[in-house]
């Protein structure tokens, strides 16, 4: 099946929060504090995709939503695919996007963050190119302020 990539728009909201949702709780759950797994509820996605439309950028297989990326500055801060499409190329195609997103925005070097328990993660970033940076405490967005994740740092010269 061909994979397109395109800016997202108010229409893949639903897709991009499902998505979002899920892979979260596959990457998350165990592996960050629980006062944050407490407000990444369903609705709180729905929340948050729109707000983010304008850096996300969706994998499209067919006619659904397949996976997305949202590129922030130099830091490649989202990566997700949805459970059926894991395993079929999306998710290297949707970084080495991040990666030309980052080039083009005038960054020489890209990051992000993975949380330290996210081993799956952590070898997919590991085989694709990136470099362990080491640990650090991610600070996740909330209502309010933020959560320190222990995470660690990944970059990669792009």
């Amino acid at each position: 099946m061909t994979i397109t990539l395109r800016a997202a728009g108010t229409g893949d909201t639903d897709a991009v929060a499902a998505i979002w949702y899920a892979g979260w709780g596959d990457g998350h759950l165990g592996h960050v504090p629980d006062e944050l797994v407490a407000v990444r509820t369903p609705e709180s996605f729905q929340t948050r995709v729109p707000e983010r439309l304008g850096e996300t950028t969706v994998a499209v297989a067919g006619d659904e939503v397949a996976g997305f990326v949202i590129v922030a500055g130099a830091e490649v801060e989202q990566v997700y695919v949805s459970r059926d499409h894991r395993g079929s190329g999306v998710a290297g195609l949707l970084l080495a996007e991040a990666e030309r997103q980052v080039r083009a925005g005038g960054h020489t070097q890209a990051w992000l963050a993975v949380a330290t328990g996210n081993a799956r993660a952590r070898r997919f970033y590991e085989r694709s190119g990136w470099t362990d940076d080491g640990a650090f405490d991610y600070p996740a967005a909330v209502d309010g302020g933020s959560i320190p994740v222990p995470c660690h740092r990944y970059v990669k010269a792009v």
